[in-house]
């Protein structure tokens, strides 16, 4: 298995079409490199234990390792911070992407949410292209997060222009996802790059919207984390703290639940900047940035896409049984109604429950999850 990252810098745009015929043609950049590495032999890829598979224990499996080693290539990675994992038997690279005689490997893209990052999805797909070891999945830190917030993004700060972003680094790797998977924020930037990307599609996309809803969101009740509060409370704190667990204190003081606070932390890396204390830890996000971005999400209605999905689109939606966001009977109504109605114009829309999880399904119930999604991968 392969695992592939960017060194990033960064971009502007234009529209794209990635799925259909359409090509949009972007200067090449050079200077900018991509290192590849190969899990060494006998590596064990963990996997964790999901609450609706008590029986089947902590899954671990051998990684097929190809020949260890690393590399530095010259290609366009100036857009957003990913990483590339591929199944053993993928042959295709991003640094070979002019050779016309390696056919592409399937590729699935995986989108976080608000405040997390690529690697949120490294476990679980990697434990995917185990399982499925033709296909490559493309994990990316979306504008304003992870290792993308070095890259400077002109405003505004939306799910439209996030989900642009994503069609820019497929189109610049030359890639044609087969399916997109996104996390709350990041199912509104899957559908919005439906919406974005040039038709007819010229084969079948299946997009998973993990526990968010097209339309208006609705906020949990008393006792659950709230994003906007979290992000709220984020940006009252130093730039620049001494340790993880002053910032999970100061969170679980105002209210937040352990493990968001300590989700929260992993942000944070030791300061580079000149004159810092080498003890010190800095935030990898751009605060600023991500609230816009989720005033974008809670107010982006997307249900034109859902009840008018295009031909050749399958749009899944999975709702988490302990779900922070409010699902309303309305929604679910306008949803099973969009089922019926996408299956008279060839697309198809689907409901699916993820029992015994909360907001974060992949970290409450992966086996769950993992069996849900794995009908894509076929």
């Amino acid at each position: 298995m392969a695992a592939i990252s960017n060194l990033a810098g960064c971009s502007h745009g234009g529209n794209l079409g990635i799925f259909g015929e359409r090509r949009l043609q972007f200067p090449s950049t050079s200077g900018l490199k991509t290192r590849i590495s190969w899990a060494s032999k006998n590596q064990l890829a963990v996997g964790h234990l999901g609450k609706s598979d008590k029986n089947s224990g902590v899954r671990m499996a051998l990684v097929d390792a190809k020949i260890a080693r690393s590399g530095d290539f010259s290609k366009p990675s100036d857009i957003l911070a990913f990483d590339l994992v591929q199944g053993a038997l993928v042959k295709w690279s991003p640094a070979v992407v002019v050779d016309r005689s390696l056919p592409k490997p399937p590729t699935a893209v995986f989108l976080h949410g608000i405040l997390g990052s690529r690697k949120n999805w490294g476990t679980f797909t990697r434990r995917l292209a185990k399982e499925f070891p033709t296909w490559q999945f493309l994990l990316v830190d979306l504008r304003c997060h992870g290792d993308s917030a070095s890259i400077k993004k002109r405003g505004p700060h939306s799910v439209s222009s996030t989900a642009l972003d994503v069609l820019k680094l497929v189109q610049q790797l030359r890639l044609t996802p087969r399916v997109i998977v996104g996390h709350s924020f990041g199912g509104k930037v899957a559908l919005s790059m439906v919406d974005q990307a040039a038709k007819p599609f010229a084969r079948p996309v299946r997009v998973w919207v993990l526990d968010a809803t097209p339309g208006i969101v609705r906020p949990g009740g008393d006792g659950e984390d709230h994003p906007e509060e979290l992000i709220s409370v984020l940006s009252t704190l130093p730039k620049e703290v001494s340790s993880k667990r002053d910032v999970v204190d100061a969170l679980l003081q105002k209210g937040f639940s352990k493990d968001v606070a300590q989700w929260v932390v992993t942000n944070l890396r030791p300061t580079k900047s000149p004159g810092s204390s080498p003890s010190t830890l800095s935030w990898v996000f751009d605060l600023k940035g991500i609230a816009e971005m989720y005033k974008s999400y809670e107010e982006t209605n997307l249900w034109k896409i859902v009840e008018d999905v295009p031909r050749g689109v399958h749009v899944n939606f999975l709702k988490a049984e302990r779900s922070l966001h409010r699902w309303a009977l309305g929604d679910l109504q306008r949803i099973h109604a969009a089922e019926e109605l996408a299956v008279e114009e060839a697309g198809g829309v689907e409901m699916h429950v993820l029992e015994d999880a909360g907001h974060w399904v992949h970290a409450d119930n992966p086996d769950g999850l993992f069996r849900i999604l794995s009908s894509s991968f076929y």
